[in-house]
């Protein structure tokens, strides 16, 4: 298979499922049995290209930390980004120096899976009926901060997935839930990129082959452009619907993956 043909494959997966609560670490694993390994850096830069695209849907929200920043509302929300940000980002290097993490592999990934699938059935059953508040508090910047964290231990979890899901049992609406939990992994996800393209670049893999620069910028184009669709139909689709649908879909995934894992091992 052509390297242009997996770039924009791997760029599509990319794109859907970054954001939307079903891991893309989980569709990645699946693709990586029929396409061509891909580098490290490869797939750290589509990811890239995926947060990125999303910082023109949220123009307004953003627009207003630079022109309305003397308004109280914008400076508390403001910081309520500010502090999950940074509760991650030392919960994260404290994690990456104690090396405590799964390995992404089909195994561990798969449980996240199913066990992220049941918990959605489950919390949007528990929530029918019930009231939702839009306001983030500070207990809930707090769980969303340690939503990314599990996210990052447990490859397949999902980080917004972990994050929309436990502001859902805060009692957080969908959309304000959503919102938030995409806002905070802008600055999250692209510290986070930007600091494994560096060691990429600097310290490259031993026996590494030279990059593709015009592949790895077909893939990013292509993971902005599928991801600014998706998340632009998810802020849509969480005003009249429940996440239920994604529940059942991670549930099937986990079938999927177990699949593999059993046919690997035969």
């Amino acid at each position: 298979m052509h390297d242009w043909i997996a770039a924009v494959i791997l760029g599509i997966i990319e794109g859907i499922t970054e954001f939307l609560p079903i891991s893309s670490t989980a569709h990645l694993l699946i693709a990586a049995n029929w396409l061509p390994r891909q580098s490290d850096l490869f797939m750290i830069v589509i990811q890239s290209g995926a947060v990125i695209a999303v910082l023109p849907i949220f123009h307004q929200r953003l627009s207003q930390f630079i022109f309305k920043w003397r308004e109280r509302e914008t400076q508390d929300y403001a910081m309520k980004i500010l502090v999950a940000f940074g509760i991650t980002g030392l919960g994260g290097i404290l994690l990456e120096e104690s090396g405590f993490r799964l390995p992404e592999t089909l195994g561990p990934v798969a449980w996240a899976i199913l066990l992220g699938g049941i918990a959605f059935v489950l919390i949007e059953g528990w929530l029918r009926g019930r009231s939702l508040s839009s306001s983030v508090t500070f207990p809930i910047v707090v769980v969303v901060a340690l939503g990314q964290l599990l996210a990052a231990v447990f490859p397949g979890i999902s980080r917004s997935g972990a994050t929309i899901l436990l502001m859902l049992m805060c009692g957080l609406s969908r959309p304000a839930a959503v919102e938030f939990s995409f806002l905070v992994g802008i600055p999250t996800m692209l510290a986070a990129g930007g600091l494994k393209i560096y060691k990429a670049l600097v310290h490259p893999p031993a026996g590494a082959l030279p990059e593709q620069w015009d592949v790895v910028l077909l893939g990013f184009l292509v993971s902005a452009a599928v991801s600014f669709v998706v998340v632009k139909w998810l802020l849509r689709y969480v005003r009249n619907h429940t996440f239920v649908a994604f529940g059942w879909y991670r549930i099937g995934l986990s079938a999927v993956l177990f699949m593999l894992l059993f046919l690997k091992a035969a």
